[in-house]
């Protein structure tokens, strides 16, 4: 039975001769969900399908960033159903937040919040196969089981999934809680690797992208912006840009931005550069060096109210017998994801449609509703595979513009960014700079004291992150820098480069006490086990677990592998998005510089759902984030971008890429998030086993930028 979902929803059981089970997304992992699962109305959370052919069709609700959650959700469902995953189907699903909880990509949370409901929506269709099969042989449920698709009888009789899915549709789905759950000794399909669900329509070219769209009488459209923070539309001539062939219409729109709509992305490109416009100063243009001033000034000043504080920091310092203190920097990052911000938009009298990629689809909705005055119930979002977010696609200023332009042209757009539309738009990771300071006394840091500032960033810190819990005497405090600079979340949000310099400010202090890098740390986290300070937010345990494993797998410390051979190692450990991380970084001496060879990482992330998905994650946190900290600049003179393009804004190369060792705790607990936190630790690795190649300390990100030698 091959349904769409707008077919699929009107089938009962009586008449469309399968199963349709819909489990409550209404609340988290770790809580009961709704207990309503008819099959006469579609007051839904996610769609299990089950076909009298045995095909079994499961809704993928959350947006596919490339995290491979359109897989690693459906193979939930998939375990505890019992079903053979080649006779699933994978859809994704739209926004609907009547029946869906969090449809949101971001903070890597989407497997950790979804996970029992969605193993609760599997076991609940096993469940109900297992009493259509023993209604239809006259036997008590207990005496059958199911798996493979199958439901067997101790007597020897079998029944496919198929074969019972209309009679199982009947029947009255049991309590959430009287469900019971496989244990994980019992997993087949969890724990395996799946090749992603998609894979095939990628590799072919098929239009699963919110670029690929199109719909009849489609049009694109294209946006002028001011091309530096601080400025406004004053005018526009659009001669030029309306004689260009395929430009439909020309209009302001959104204040101080300038559409253009055509036949084809590029007529909407031509025209838009054709455009000649007048901007005018509102008077508080930035440039970089004025934004480094900013924060480093507000380095040496105390908040108004300290994020945490232990202690007696002050008399710590002042009994202190050494200080070290040191001040680390981190420039304003675009996302550049592959596929630059696009999205689709029909605004029509009575309905908006709207379909592409979107991290947060239904905030993106209450937006839309907002700026056309239109009830959010008129207002239908699709959701499409992204070719890349890292959190851009949180922020949804390409889905108000498509919607303003659809609305004002009176015509379905597809409304797209060029790559350096997509530069210099906005919604950087913000600019921040940290200062550490810690006292040395008796052989052990008795005070640690941390000032972060950052622009348009509310919070710099993580107050209850290692090692605050580990040491006595603690002062953590941030500063807001206003800014027009638009900023908004970037892969591992305020760690991405925290955890970088928290990391290689540790390794100082390590050295200063003689100590190694990884026993000081180990030592720290015993300080926190044996003597806990205050609230922190990790478990020792997991810490300590990971350190070891990575240190293990490394070799950490062999005469081998701290310079006989011209490799040198640095250790970074990093707790975030409820996962532990520890890497090690190898790097050689070519001779004219020194190059990253590979990484070690350690991953405690709780059961593992899909391996070959779960390494890929690991992976690609750690080159991302060994990439942006090494190459990753970008500037501002009189608040226009300077890098607007790859000719000017530096990625990691492929060549540059190192190799990655991916080693995961083995655990039966819940899952945690994966697609970031490989992310945090990967720069302070490299900073650190930079200094025991070269001798030379890393304060400045881009790494590049800091230092000689880095390649």
């Amino acid at each position: 039975m091959d349904n769409n979902r707008r077919n699929f929803i009107k089938i009962t059981a009586t008449v469309g001769g399968g199963l349709m089970l819909g489990f409550s997304w209404l609340k988290p992992s770790g809580e009961k969900g709704g207990t309503d699962l008819h099959t006469d109305f579609i007051e839904l959370n996610g769609y299990l399908k089950i076909a009298p052919d045995g095909k079994v069709t499961i809704q993928s609700p959350n947006p596919e960033v490339g995290q491979n959650v359109k897989t690693s959700m459906p193979m939930i469902v998939a375990e505890e159903l019992g079903v053979n995953w080649k006779d699933v189907i994978v859809e994704q699903a739209p926004l609907n937040t009547a029946v869906f909880k969090r449809q949101v990509a971001g903070g890597s949370q989407s497997i950790r919040q979804t996970w029992t409901t969605l193993r609760t929506a599997g076991a609940t269709a096993r469940h109900l196969l297992i009493e259509a099969a023993a209604k239809q042989w006259g036997v008590s449920p207990s005496e059958c089981s199911a798996s493979e698709s199958t439901v067997r009888h101790t007597s020897g009789k079998t029944a496919s999934y198929g074969s019972l899915a209309t009679l199982a549709a009947t029947l009255t789905p049991p309590e959430p809680e009287q469900v019971k759950l496989k244990d994980p000794s019992e997993f087949t399909l969890i724990g395996t690797s799946q090749i992603n669900v998609d894979m095939e329509d990628i590799l072919t070219g098929k239009p699963i992208f919110g670029m690929d769209q199109h719909r009849p009488g489609m049009m694109y459209s294209t946006a002028l912006r001011p091309p530096a923070f601080g400025q406004k539309l004053k005018s526009f001539d659009d001669r030029a840009a309306r004689a260009v062939n395929g430009v439909q219409q020309v209009f302001r729109f959104a204040n101080d931005k300038v559409a253009v709509v055509a036949t084809s992305t590029w007529a909407a490109i031509k025209g838009k550069k054709a455009l000649q416009a007048i901007w005018e100063d509102d008077g508080t243009l930035e440039s970089t060096a004025s934004q480094n001033e900013a924060m480093r000034k507000k380095l040496d000043e105390p908040a108004a109210q300290p994020k945490r504080s232990d202690g007696d920091v002050k008399a710590a310092f002042a009994a202190a017998e050494k200080v070290i203190e040191r001040v680390y920097e981190a420039p304003f990052l675009p996302h550049n994801p592959m596929e630059p911000g696009n999205f689709f938009a029909h605004v029509t009298a009575d309905k908006v449609e709207l379909s592409g990629p979107a991290q947060a689809p239904e905030r993106f909705r209450k937006e839309v509703a907002d700026l056309l005055k239109r009830d959010e119930s008129t207002i239908s979002i699709g959701l499409t595979r992204m070719g890349g977010g890292f959190g851009r696609r949180l922020r949804g200023d390409f889905v108000l513009e498509a919607a303003e332009i659809s609305s004002i042209a009176q015509a379905p757009v597809l409304h797209v960014y060029t790559r350096e539309d997509d530069m210099t738009a906005g919604i950087y990771r913000p600019a921040c700079q940290y200062k550490f300071r810690a006292a040395i006394k008796g052989g052990r840091m008795t005070g640690y004291h941390l000032t972060g500032a950052g622009m348009n960033m509310d919070n710099t810190v993580r107050e209850n992150y290692f090692p605050a819990g580990a040491i006595e005497h603690c002062l953590i405090e941030s500063h807001n820098i206003p800014s027009k600079v638009t900023i908004g979340p970037w892969r591992a949000p305020v760690t991405n480069f925290l955890a970088t310099a928290e990391q290689s400010f540790l390794d100082e202090v390590a050295e200063a006490l003689g100590q190694d890098a990884v026993q000081f740390r180990l030592d720290l986290y015993e300080r926190a086990r044996t003597n806990p300070v205050g609230k922190f937010d990790y478990d020792v345990e997991k810490s300590v677990g990971v350190i070891k494993l990575a240190a293990e797998k490394a070799n950490w410390g062999a005469p081998k592998a701290i310079g006989a051979t011209g490799t040198h190692q640095g250790f970074s450990a990093y707790y975030s998005h409820n996962s532990y991380v520890a890497e090690v970084a190898e790097l050689q001496n070519t001779g004219r510089k020194t190059v990253v060879k590979k990484v070690i990482c350690a991953v405690d992330c709780g059961i593992v759902i899909n391996p070959i998905a779960a390494i890929n994650q690991a992976e690609g946190g750690v080159v991302d984030g060994i990439g942006h900290a090494m190459y990753g600049d970008f500037d501002f003179v009189d608040g226009k971008p300077q890098q607007d393009n790859f000719d000017t804004f530096r990625l990691v190369r492929m060549g540059e890429q190192p190799a990655v060792e991916v080693h995961f705790v083995k655990s039966n607990n819940d899952p945690t998030g994966l697609g970031e936190p490989t992310l945090p630790p990967a720069g302070g690795a490299v900073a650190n086993a930079f200094y025991r190649a070269t001798g030379q300390r890393i304060y400045v990100q881009p790494f590049v930028k800091g230092v000689k030698g880095l390649g």
